[in-house]
């Protein structure tokens, strides 16, 4: 997901914070996605929870994630009021779908034949 540079005059926490952003903004990280929670991500980039902490402090900030209490920290939709509609309507699709008893795979052939068409 995101590499630290140790040798890098920019701060680890910066590093961090520009690496989801960028991956925010190409859509790598598309709306709705979970990050990691902050003591896995400092474990795995070998970092201190506080430095994993104030990045996602301040992506929060900047309106790139949300943190919805102890479900986690999600991609938000960065004030991109299309992909804002496109969520809520994937969101309706799932439930819908699940209602049915519509299968997640069939589900997914459903919405790429649609978006063909």
């Amino acid at each position: 997901m995101i590499t630290i540079d140790a040798d890098s005059p920019v701060p680890p926490f910066e590093q961090v914070r520009l690496g989801i952003a960028r991956q925010v903004g190409d859509g790598t990280l598309p709306v709705g996605t979970r990050l990691p929670t902050v003591r896995a991500l400092a474990s795995e980039l070998g970092l201190a929870v506080n430095t994993v902490a104030r990045s996602y402090k301040e992506l929060e900030a900047a309106g790139l994630v949300e943190t919805r209490g102890r479900q986690g920290t999600f991609v938000s939709a960065a004030g991109d009021r299309s992909r804002e509609e496109a969520h809520r309507a994937a969101a309706t699709y799932a439930a819908t779908v699940h209602a049915l008893g519509i299968d997640a795979d069939e589900a997914l052939r459903i919405v790429e034949a649609t978006l063909r068409a």
